[in-house]
């Protein structure tokens, strides 16, 4: 499991805890790591910005705040299944790790009966991950920038091999032509720029926030495009 994927199942196993918390000895054994792994992971979490904190006294251990958990949902066992198999058919993509954190958070508050009829609907439901795209460090960086509107700091390679550095403005994130792009302003060519983000080859999230471009400057998206929200 790389570092990115340990944070984020480490949140879900706390979130799971509830209340009772988890001791960073117990945490390094689910996750087969040293204890000092452990806290530095859970400083990470922390600076996040994630309600975790560490429990005084004796059995004391790492603790979420309780609007961190969901109530217990219904879901039919076909509607959690559907689920499932969206996250699943969307790994390797930009907020891969978001969707798998939110899936977790519905299903360790699931009944068990649904829960297991669920397990047994998904065993019939397989996707192949042979072709997740791109670096998940990079993809990361991409969804910070978006999220935080910061100026994001990139190494690019161009159909044609070519390499080139920019700094960003980061607009949207489109899918078309069974690829993932990232639109963006770039401050060194002054001109809109779709990047291929499998063509990355380096991001990083710069401190200066992002000029706040809106997405209708670009242009019409095509009439079979829409945005998620909504459910869509």
């Amino acid at each position: 499991m790389n570092r990115i994927d340990r944070l984020y199942a480490l949140r879900e196993e706390l979130r799971r805890a509830g209340s009772a918390g988890r001791t960073a000895e117990r945490l390094s054994e689910i996750f087969e790591v040293s204890v000092r792994t452990i806290k530095r992971d859970i400083s990470s979490l922390q600076q996040g910005g994630f309600p975790v904190w560490a429990q005084p006294g004796p059995g004391g251990g790492y603790a979420v705040d309780a609007a961190a958990t969901l109530p217990p949902v219904n879901f039919t066992e076909a509607e959690a299944s559907g689920l499932a198999a969206a996250v699943a058919a969307h790994r390797g993509q930009p907020f891969d790790g978001d969707a798998r954190a939110a899936l977790a958070k519905v299903q360790a508050v699931m009944d068990a009966r649904t829960r297991e009829r669920s397990d047994r609907l998904g065993a019939r439901i397989w996707i192949d991950h042979a072709d997740e795209p791109g670096s998940p460090q990079v993809r990361r960086a991409v969804e910070r920038s978006l999220e935080e509107r910061r100026v994001l700091s990139l190494r690019y390679r161009d159909r044609n091999g070519r390499e080139s550095a920019h700094r960003v403005d980061p607009i949207f994130l489109a899918h078309t032509q069974s690829r993932w792009f990232l639109v963006a302003h770039s401050r060194d060519r002054e001109a809109i720029r779709w990047f291929v983000l499998d063509r990355m080859l380096t991001a990083h999230l710069t401190a200066e926030p992002a000029a706040d471009i809106p997405v209708a400057s670009v242009g019409a998206p095509p009439t079979t495009a829409r945005a998620v929200t909504g459910g869509a």
